[in-house]
């Protein structure tokens, strides 16, 4: 690996990692730039997913004030990630990537189409997951996020998206505290599917340490400075990234 590629490589990888802090995402540059590189789509995918793990755990150090979840709904949501992110790990390694590409774009328009449209659709939603969240509003909290955990774990392009989308729907309105949780489900997902992946000897290692360092710098610090910005103007980027990756996986797939 040269140092052109090694530079183009980090500068991927924090543009990704403070994607996914902001929105999620951040697949949709990373691993196309893994592939750009010549890393084959398995390995790329399996090293996607640990550079942008690590990038993501990062960043969560910027939300960590936002995060006021009780434990009656966070232990469901916990145990159905890494469940999920162990499963779809090992069906990525188990089948071809090219079959899930497919399906891919159709997961991210539905994902973007909740996230813009979930308020008004779910609005007799009377508490969503907040503290006062019903045992039902948590029983359906769980079974998405095991679908998504799945996915996550197989492929992981737009998770963070998909998460948004289910936190919106079930009556969370403040990004910000939508962010942080998206940060430890992903994290959790993402650690399955990393754990998985290192054991199958999945990942390329020369290649994703220098993304994995890119990672770690756009993941804390596109965090960090998103708490800033006004809540409509990440709500419209969650939109832009969504319907960008939607596009370009039907054109990847389909093409």
């Amino acid at each position: 690996m040269n140092l052109h590629t090694a530079i183009f490589l980090f500068f991927a990888g924090a543009l990704g990692g403070a994607i996914n802090a902001v929105a999620g995402g951040g697949s949709f540059v990373s691993f196309p730039a893994l592939l750009f590189t010549g890393v084959p789509a398995i390995p790329a995918n399996a090293t996607n997913t640990l550079a942008l793990w690590v990038g993501t755990t990062a960043s969560g150090g910027a939300y960590r004030e936002k995060l006021n979840i009780t434990r009656r709904v966070m232990i469901p949501l916990v145990i159905t990630s890494v469940i999920g992110g162990l499963g779809g790990a090992f069906l990525l390694i188990r089948t071809p990537a090219q079959t899930f590409l497919h399906v891919l774009p159709w997961l991210l328009l539905g994902a973007t189409l909740l996230f813009a449209f979930g308020k008004h659709l779910t609005g007799r939603i009377s508490a969503g997951i907040t503290h006062e969240a019903s045992s039902r509003a948590v029983t359906v909290a769980s079974i998405y996020e095991l679908f998504v955990a799945v996915y996550g774990g197989y492929f992981g392009g737009g998770v963070g998206i998909m998460n948004l989308a289910m936190l919106a729907a079930l009556g969370m309105t403040d990004i910000h505290a939508m962010n942080a949780l998206k940060v430890v489900l992903g994290g959790i997902i993402n650690a399955m599917a990393v754990v998985t992946f290192t054991l199958a000897k999945a990942v390329a290692w020369k290649p994703g340490v220098v993304m994995i360092a890119g990672a770690i710098v756009g993941g804390y610090f596109g965090a960090h400075y998103a708490q800033k910005l006004p809540q409509a103007w990440i709500r419209a980027f969650v939109i832009v990234v969504g319907i960008s990756m939607t596009v370009y996986f039907f054109w990847k797939g389909y093409a």
